[in-house]
Parts: structure tokens; C-alpha cells; sequence
């Protein structure tokens, strides 16, 4: 009799929790968005290689009604977004700011969504592992699709001076696919405490375990700084990699893509052309490879990078930028100042 009762007490909680957690979507489902961009990818056609326009897919969510919150890699190198609505609705939006190790970005319509539902960032240092986690996105284009799981772990580097290679993150088993991206992860009250980032994969698919970047880090890299977004990929060259592209310092950043209308863009930062592989890594080269931003050497040393990070954060709106790069075997500089 005893485990009789017992029995029907844990099927009366699971149906419970089930209830909450279809309450809970209801309400914060409207808030959740569709991320769908347009960038210029490379095609190789025969002995020749061809940019194209590419489109690409990924989540979001609502935190005012002209600002949404989603993954660095989903816009950093966007030409185009635009933001898809519960409703169907499509409005048009910039990219504000974005940090690409913490992966999160910050992005704003051209106009203000009307009678908006909108989240609120919760406390993710309150995430404890074992706590229900869920998250809504649209995994390979199915919209405001819901999965649940729990905390399995946590990943940090916080500590770092460079707010450009600061990372956080929540490990999760809720099953995240292509297409989650950007979207939230919520906990039972409802409140964001991640931003769907990655998984790790052996066969592409989702195996159990993926990663959203915490909810503090987020709001301290996008509402509690001076935004800024490059516009711009790129992958340093250090040690053999520097030699075979005979840069005259020890360090160089080799442009991969580059936004036209960024603000890197816009002095004339020149992207990749052709893509080859080196040690069975494919990588952009032809574009130009950056020595130093205004003056500050381009360096494999924290205080470097968090030199230059701290004077590109700073910098206000039309503040100008002076690159040195080198293009075609020649030292020339973009930009004034």
C-alpha cells in the first residue's frame, strides 16, 4: 500500500511539473524570436572561387521592445538581419554589440516592435548543477520549439583582464541543434540564465552536451559597457603560421570576412579571397592581416589584446580607427585619425 502511494504521489509531481513548465512557455514563447541573416560565403567553381550571398538561421529573445539578445556567431559577419516574430512579423535590425569568445551579441530593430513581450536576465550564479533548465529556438528552422534538461556542469574563464576572451558557460543535456543558436535558456521561474552558444558533437547531431553562455557575463559584456562590434572575423598568426605569411612582427590577425558597412569595414579593411587548407585547417587568405590598431601592436600577450580591446570599447560613436595592415607584401595604414 505504501509504495502504492508513493507511486501515485510521483506521478501526481511529474504531472505537475509538466503543467508548469507549459505555463511557463505560454508566457515566455512570444518573447522568443527567429534570427535570419545574409552573408557573403566563398564557393570554389572549377579552378576559381566565387563569393556568394549565403543565408543563415538562428534564435533570440526580447529584453526591451527595439532590443534582442542572440549569439555572436549568428551576426558577427551579417550583411543583413532581420528578426521573425511569434506572429509572423519581420522587422529589420543592426547589429549593436558582440563579443565573440562569450559568444553574445546585442541587436536592435529599425523600429520598436509594437505591445512587445519581452524576459528579463535572471541570476545564473543561483544555477546550481542538477537545476531544470529549458530552452525555446528554432533548431533547424522549426520554431519556438521547446526542450528541457538539466545543469550538467559549468565552463569559465572570467577572470581574464581582455573582455574579449572572457567566457562563461552553462553545460546543459536540453537538446540543442543548428538553429538554437542565440536562444534562451530559461530556468523554472521563467528568467534567462543562458544563451544557447554550441554543442559538442562527433556526428553533427546533438549528443547530450551543450553549452549557453551564463546570464551575468552576458549583461556585463552588453548592457553594462559601451557597445562595440568589429564587424569582422579573424584568426591570428603566430609562430610557423607567421613565417609562411612573412608578416614583418611576430603576431598578425589575418582577415577572414569583413562587414562593409562595420566600422572596420567602412576605413577600407580588406577580406579573404580564396580558401585553402593548412594542417587540415581551412582558412581564408588574400585578405589583409592587421599589425597594429592606432598605434598598438598587434602582440600574443594578454596585455596586447586587452590594450586593444580597452581602446576599441572606448571609443565613441565616429571616433576614427587607423589600422596597420599588410597587403600584398606592403605595410600601408587605413583609416585617420
Amino acid at each position: 500500500m505504501k509504495n502504492y502511494i508513493l507511486s501515485i504521489l510521483f506521478l501526481l509531481s511529474l504531472t505537475i511539473q509538466a503543467q508548469d513548465l507549459s505555463e511557463i512557455y505560454e508566457r515566455v514563447n512570444p518573447a522568443v524570436v527567429e534570427i535570419l541573416t545574409e552573408q557573403k560565403e566563398l564557393i570554389n567553381v572549377g579552378a576559381t572561387t566565387k563569393t556568394i550571398t549565403a543565408g543563415g538561421l538562428g534564435s533570440g529573445f526580447m529584453i526591451s521592445d527595439t532590443q534582442i539578445i542572440t549569439a555572436a556567431h549568428v551576426v558577427q559577419v551579417a550583411e543583413k538581419v532581420n528578426v521573425e516574430f511569434f506572429d509572423g512579423q519581420v522587422i529589420p535590425a543592426n547589429v549593436i554589440s558582440s563579443y565573440n569568445t562569450a559568444d553574445v551579441a546585442l541587436i536592435e530593430l529599425l523600429y520598436p516592435r509594437k505591445n512587445a513581450v519581452t524576459v528579463k536576465l535572471g541570476d545564473s550564479d543561483n544555477s546550481k548543477i542538477g537545476s531544470k533548465v529549458f530552452v525555446v529556438g528554432a533548431p533547424f528552422g522549426l520554431g519556438h520549439s521547446f526542450s528541457s534538461g538539466y545543469v550538467s556542469g559549468f565552463k569559465r574563464n572570467i577572470q581574464d583582464k581582455n573582455p574579449f576572451t572572457k567566457y562563461e558557460y552553462i553545460q546543459t543535456d536540453a537538446a540543442i541543434n543548428t538553429g538554437n543558436s542565440g536562444g534562451p535558456m530559461f530556468n523554472m521561474q521563467g528568467e534567462v540564465i543562458g544563451i544557447v552558444s554550441n554543442i559538442l558533437t562527433k556526428s553533427g547531431g546533438f549528443e547530450g552536451i551543450g553549452f549557453a553562455t551564463t546570464s551575468n557575463l552576458t549583461r556585463k559584456l552588453l548592457l553594462e559597457t559601451k557597445p562595440f562590434w568589429s564587424g569582422v572575423e579573424l584568426i591570428p598568426l603566430t609562430g610557423k603560421m607567421a613565417q609562411i605569411f612573412n608578416i614583418p612582427q611576430a603576431t598578425g590577425l589575418l582577415t577572414q570576412k569583413v562587414v562593409l558597412s562595420s566600422p572596420l569595414g567602412v576605413i577600407g579593411l580588406k577580406a579573404g579571397d580564396l580558401e585553402i587548407e593548412i594542417a587540415d585547417t581551412k582558412i581564408i587568405v588574400g585578405g589583409d592581416i592587421i599589425l597594429a590598431f592606432n598605434g598598438i601592436e598587434v602582440e600574443a600577450t594578454d596585455e596586447s589584446f586587452t590594450k586593444i580591446a580597452n581602446m576599441m570599447q572606448e571609443r565613441n560613436e565616429g571616433d576614427s580607427i587607423e589600422l596597420t595592415v599588410l597587403r600584398a607584401g606592403k605595410v600601408i595604414k587605413l583609416g585617420r585619425r
